[in-house]
Formats: structure tokens, sequence, C-alpha cells
């Protein structure tokens, strides 16, 4: 029998052993969210430029504390409520020295935090054409989705929930229908609340998943981060083993012939 195998995550040309990337916010200090990203395994981290010193010199400030060289920064927008800030923000990261990645958010709503698709799609297009690399968060709507392909997005992440809900994901038919329907990769990103969140996500055969409060509100933060870097691998070998079908009727599990009596079914 084959042994599942599994290639890296591939985002714009640039591989990733692991297929957790985890945020830097809400950490009770650095020294938490340093230990808690070890854990995670992961190999890249996002920042809110509105809401960090881009200053790596100042050690108050998170990027301070994160290691270019074991850490890929991924600068984001988060916050920002239209086109042009969050293309503001964009160009501000670069300038300031990150690099030309981006994880493209445009809010739409203050209740629910949910994303304004077209402001999205068209800020989207505005980066690629500056050459930037556009990881651009979005609903679980395919059409958004591939809107957001068309317009040169170098990964699409749709959310498993809300934002910052921990309600899981919620819709995994759309979920699995975005992966079926495009060629970058898919990152579900927001809604993870626990281990099992991540691990039903990344069963679902999308290419990682983000997250940020799951870990960073967790009575243990670095035992969380573990526990999810354990659940994203999990999920994604179960997803390349391929799960057995569901059934709605019994089927035993051990052979019903060579039976002493001629018969009857049994479960082990």
């Amino acid at each position: 029998m084959p042994a599942v195998r599994d290639d890296p995550l591939v985002i714009a040309g640039r591989a990733f052993r692991s297929r957790l990337i985890v945020g830097t916010g809400k950490y009770r200090d650095n020294e938490t969210m340093v230990r808690a990203i070890e854990a995670s395994g992961a190999e890249m981290v996002t920042v809110a430029v509105r809401r960090v010193d881009l200053d790596r010199t100042k050690e108050e400030g998170i990027l301070y504390h994160l290691d270019p060289e074991r850490i890929f920064i991924l600068p984001n927008t988060a916050g920002c409520y239209t086109v042009e800030e969050a293309v503001r923000y964009a160009r501000l990261a670069r300038a300031a020295g990150l690099n030309d990645w981006v994880k493209l958010e445009v809010i739409g709503d203050q209740r629910t935090l949910l994303p304004d698709v077209t402001a999205t799609i068209e800020a989207a297009r505005i980066l690629v054409a500056e050459g930037f690399k556009v990881l651009a968060y979005t609903n679980e709507d395919v059409v958004t989705a591939l809107r957001l392909e068309d317009a040169g997005c170098a990964a699409v992440m749709p959310l498993a929930s809300p934002i910052g809900s921990g309600l899981g994901l919620v819709n995994p038919y759309y979920i699995r229908e975005i992966k079926r329907r495009l060629s970058v990769p898919v990152i579900v990103d927001a809604g993870v609340g626990t281990a099992s969140d991540a691990c039903i996500t990344m069963e679902q055969g999308v290419d990682g998943v983000l997250m940020n409060t799951a870990i960073a509100e967790a009575r243990d933060s670095v035992a969380m981060a573990r526990a999810m870097r354990l659940a994203v691998e999990a999920g994604r070998l179960a997803y390349l083993a391929g799960r057995m079908p569901r059934r709605e009727v019994a089927v035993p599990s051990s052979p019903l012939t060579g039976m002493l009596d001629g018969g009857g079914a049994s479960s082990t």
C-alpha cells in the first residue's frame, strides 16, 4: 500500500512546510506570543500594519521579537474599511521594509466584521498591479473567490465563521466548493475556536488555516498553539488518507463467513 505523501504549501512560489499561519494580536505579552508561535510550528505570521510599530528596533514592538530569518512576516490590512485605507497600509508596510506580500482585509460591517467583497476585489486589483502578492480575506462565496483569483491574488482566504467568533467551520460545503474551483491556494481564515475546528477545516481539503484569537485568548496559549499544530497536521493527513464513505445503515466490520453457527454480525 502506498504511503500518504504531502507536498509543501506553495504560495507565490514560496514553499512552507507548515500549513498553519498565526496572528500576533491579543497576546497577554510578547514573551507568550513568541513561545506560542514556536509551539505552533508556523513559518508565517501576520501582523496588522495599523496596530504595530513598524520600527524593529523598539523592544516593546511586536516586530522586535520576530526573527525574520526564521519567520516570514505577512503584513495585513486589518481594521481597514475602504479601498484607499487598505492600499495605503499595504504600501506603508512595503515602504517600511517588510516585503511585498499583504493579507488584504477590507471590512464592510463593524458589527459582524464581514468583508466588503466589492472593495476587496478593487483593492486586490490595484495591489496586484503594483506587484504585491495578495492573500485576500473574503467570505465563503465561490463567485467572489473566483473573482479574487481572476484579479491575480496569490491565495484566497475564505472565513470559517466571523472574525473572533470561535464558532468553527459553519459552511463546509461552500469551503469545499471554493477549493474545488480555484487553482490558487485556499487558506481558511477566521472563526476557528479550538483544535477540533482546525482539524475539521483541514479535512475539507483546503491548503491551510490562519488563526489568532483561538490561540491568544486560550487559558494556556502555548499549549493551544501546540494543539492547533497537531490538529492541522491530523486534518491534512486525514484528508490525504481519504475518509470512509458515510452510510445510513450498519455494516459489520468482521466477515460473516466461517462462523461456528453459520451467521451473525460482529462490530470488531
